[in-house]
């Protein structure tokens, strides 16, 4: 009798086309459903929490998936590793109850964009990190996000490509700290739109270098208008973090390492 697991996927979006499934193959959807048809032995079709663009990474990607085969719950994360590429590695896994869906049961989810912010890029920043070298203002920057907290209509931060039905979208908190040369812009939302993050940070950006006011980000709330709004930044700095999901559907990895 089929039953329902939840895995959480870690991946360097670097060398693949984004989550979804690509007539290329080259997709992390594309190899993770190929790496679980090997282990299990049949076709398998997963669930993602939320579908990252090309060269977006993920530290906790959530899928499902419904599976006959019974195996202990370590075995699945071992095992499915072996057929992956060294860019994707499943984390955890766990059964979950039947009614559980990795993105419709989600309660929120958090993303990280990071900055590097020196004169000179660094080699070892740049696959997670997009380099600005004007100095940032990140007090600032904190400041003029807090606008973006709450139940907004973000079409100034929606790209043209969208297919959402509504540009309505709840945010719970908007964080910008930095250490040393490192500036991280920490978002968590009830979801998403194409592109939302990057072309907030754009105009959080334009603020930090003193190019905007304080009120930048509030006065593009205003003018629902993707236009005035500041550009899109690279795909490589931004990270999914973690997706939260109710009591109901508690999803804790029941993985455990191997001394």
């Amino acid at each position: 009798m089929p039953y329902r697991l939840a895995l959480g996927l870690a991946y360097d979006g670097t060398h693949f086309q984004g989550w979804q499934t690509q007539p290329s193959g080259a997709s992390v959807q594309d190899q993770f459903e190929r790496a679980l048809a090997s282990f299990v032995g049949e076709p398998v079709t997963c669930v993602c929490a939320g579908r990252t663009d090309a060269g977006v990474h993920a530290k906790g990607q959530v899928v499902h998936i419904d599976v006959e085969v019974e195996r202990p719950v370590w075995n699945w994360v071992r095992g499915v590793n072996s057929f992956l590429p060294s860019g994707i590695r499943v984390q955890w896994a766990s059964p979950v109850a039947p009614d559980f869906h990795a993105r419709f049961s989600a309660r929120s989810r958090a993303y990280r964009y990071a900055l590097y912010n020196h004169a000179v890029d660094s080699p070892l920043q740049s696959r997670f990190a997009t380099w600005v070298f004007q100095p940032l203002d990140h007090l600032a920057m904190h400041a003029a996000a807090q606008a973006l907290v709450g139940e907004h209509d973000f079409s100034s931060f929606r790209a043209a490509q969208c297919q959402a039905q509504s540009p309505v979208r709840r945010l719970s908190s908007v964080i910008v700290s930095r250490d040393n040369r490192l500036v991280t812009i920490d978002i968590r939302a009830n979801a998403f739109l194409h592109h939302m993050v990057r072309n907030i940070v754009g105009s959080l950006v334009a603020v930090g270098q003193g190019v905007q006011k304080e009120d930048h980000l509030a006065n593009l709330l205003a003018v629902k208008d993707r236009r005035l709004a500041d550009r899109t930044f690279p795909a490589q700095g931004l990270c999914l973090e973690h997706v939260e999901y109710d009591q109901l559907f508690v999803c804790e990895p029941e993985s455990k390492s191997v001394d």
